[in-house]
């Protein structure tokens, strides 16, 4: 079936729904949402015999959802509508929500029902709840929906007659997140924050500055002081005052500088921040306390992940990392889990913090080399057997770097994007030329580069790109990777796994040492950070910044190529 996509963004949600759509046979085809008349224009190249909408910040024009069926992703549960439906959910306490998947008409969120899907709600944070269980349940909606209008006979269920608790509720506004730190408890706050999280934040005010709060984490113990008082930062996050205890918000966007984007509190406010005490928390610690980095052992298997937020990983970052995995290296365990964080396993370099800096040419080298410091740390790991778990998503650098690991293993649902390219055509490094060919030969590393695709960790495995697809839902995930981990540490045979990754590691670093691939990738890559090529900078700053999208990059397009036909 020819399914076109006119969507805001090719953003996670898209990406799983375009992957599990081209792998039952659907040819896919994208298009922005830009105007009216690109959307036609589309609709008239590719004659789509159905028509999403994953993810849409207006309505599909009458001209469109008149001719054809037009199905929308909504991320609401039954008779939910409008266009703040998670933001609402998340700041009630709503325990169950849910997607809906719905034929466009007139009314917004009014059409007929193809299919739904419910989910428990955990606290968390808008964009981490929409990457998951929104994502996971609209896959399984949609699915559900296309066999359906490819079924003869099937009729979607109207609104009307739908047994329905949801509700019409307007735009989500400024003035309904507002925070009133004197009287809000810190459930409430966090609430009202993780409800804003992604976009657009919480406008709020540090140090007398206006600016939106992003990226809350509670704290268990609340030292002394006033609600609202800032008495300590952490990783880059400041720690507030509550009414009732205390939270470190992480990233914030200053509302009076023009052209600002989110960054960590302490960054967006060095000067403010300076003199703040630094309240470190243990590699090894309980649950109650929040920090980026957490080590953690059962048995004989040693497990560190690293929450960074969106999987961004900065020069500092980077060095930390480095310090709880030398940690990590002198336990008396056997296997070391790389597990990274619940949404983002790593996509690579951290582009705010380098467009933030005075020389963002500078910031890129250091961050690329920083990144590739901790990547030689893993690969010459001789004392222990590796595992990289990928629980969530993983992106460009942050792809490749999980290959470092003897063993890459991704969570069922997972979208890896293993490319550079987007982001002006970096060549990339992180070992990639060293670790990649190995595992797929030289013209499917080559492939994997060029083609610029999502994929999926099912297709990663099939490519040889990861060892193994584990079990889609989280929990089970974690467990799993525990329990193969812990076999692999037991396993009769592991001194000499370990013997034969000791002389593998030997034998390479005398045909080739890494130092020489990372020059060789370094080399391509500096002409990218200072060469005559703008095209990084260029693309950085957009990203950052989230710059609408102008056009459909013409590899998502298959309508707009030139030779173009229809499918016979």
């Amino acid at each position: 079936m020819r399914i076109l996509f006119l969507t805001h963004s090719f953003n996670s949600l898209t990406q799983r729904l375009f992957s599990e759509l081209r792998a039952r046979g659907h040819v896919v085809s994208i298009e922005f949402d830009i105007s009216d008349s690109v959307a036609e224009e589309a609709v008239a190249l590719f004659r789509p015999e159905l028509i999403v909408a994953p993810y849409l910040r207006r309505a599909i024009p009458a001209s469109i959802w008149s001719r054809h069926v037009c199905l929308v992703v909504h991320p609401g549960i039954v008779g939910d509508r409008g266009p703040s439906a998670l933001d609402w959910a998340i700041q009630a306490g709503e325990r169950e929500w849910g997607v809906t998947v719905l034929q466009a008409n007139a009314e917004m969120d009014a059409g007929d029902i193809w299919a739904a899907e419910t989910f428990p709600m955990r606290c968390a944070k808008k964009s981490s709840l929409y990457r998951n269980e929104v994502t996971e349940s609209a896959t399984r909606a949609v699915l559900a929906a296309v066999e359906r209008f490819a079924a003869p006979g099937f009729r979607p269920l109207p609104l009307a007659r739908a047994v329905a608790r949801g509700q019409l509720r307007p735009l989500m506004r400024q003035e309904d997140r507002r925070i009133d730190w004197s009287t809000d408890d810190t459930a409430t706050i966090v609430a009202k924050i993780n409800a804003a999280d992604g976009f657009p934040g919480v406008a709020d005010s540090l140090f007398g500055i206006a600016c939106n709060l992003f990226d809350v984490h509670a704290e268990a113990q609340r030292p002394a002081g006033t609600a609202g008082d800032i008495v300590a930062r952490r990783d880059g996050a400041l720690l507030r005052l509550t009414r009732d205890g205390a939270l470190w918000i992480g990233h914030v966007k200053r509302a009076d500088r023009a052209g600002s984007f989110k960054l960590p509190a302490t960054v967006a406010f060095p000067r403010e921040t300076a003199a703040l005490p630094e309240s470190a928390a243990p590699l090894m610690r309980d649950d109650g306390q929040w920090g980026e980095l957490r080590y953690r052992e059962q048995g004989q298997v040693g497990f560190l992940a690293f929450e960074f937020y969106n999987g961004a990983m900065s020069t500092e970052q980077c060095s930390r990392l480095r310090q709880a995995y030398a940690f990590a290296r002198s336990r008396p365990t056997r296997v070391i889990v790389l597990e990274g964080g619940t949404d983002y396993w790593s996509n690579g370099i951290h582009l705010n913090m380098i467009e933030a800096a005075g020389s963002p040419a500078d910031a890129s080298w250091d961050n690329i080399n920083a990144i590739d410091d901790f990547a030689r740390d893993v690969i010459e790991t001789d004392t222990h057997l590796t595992v990289a778990a990928l629980c969530g998503n993983a992106g460009a650098g942050g792809a490749f770097l999980a290959l470092a690991a003897d063993r890459v293993w991704a969570r069922a649902g997972v979208i890896l994007n293993p490319h550079y390219k987007n982001m002006g055509n970096l060549y990339g490094s992180e070992f990639w030329t060293y670790l990649l060919p190995p595992r797929v030969g030289v013209e499917g590393a080559a492939a994997i580069m060029r083609h610029r695709l999502p994929m999926t960790a099912r297709e990663s495995v099939a490519l040889g790109f990861y060892d193994a697809c584990l079990a889609g839902d989280q929990a089970a995930f974690l467990v799993d990777v525990a329990r193969r981990a812990a076999e692999l540490a037991a396993a009769p045979d592991f001194a000499g796994r370990l013997r034969d990754k000791q002389q593998r590691r030997t034998a390479d670093e005398a045909a080739k040492p890494l130092a020489a691939w990372r020059a060789e990738e370094l080399a391509r890559m500096r002409r990218n950070f200072f060469g005559f090529d703008p095209s990084y900078h260029v693309a950085r700053w957009h990203f950052v910044r989230k710059s609408p999208a102008s056009w459909t990059p013409r590899h998502l397009a298959r309508h707009r190529d030139l030779g173009w036909k229809i499918p016979a």
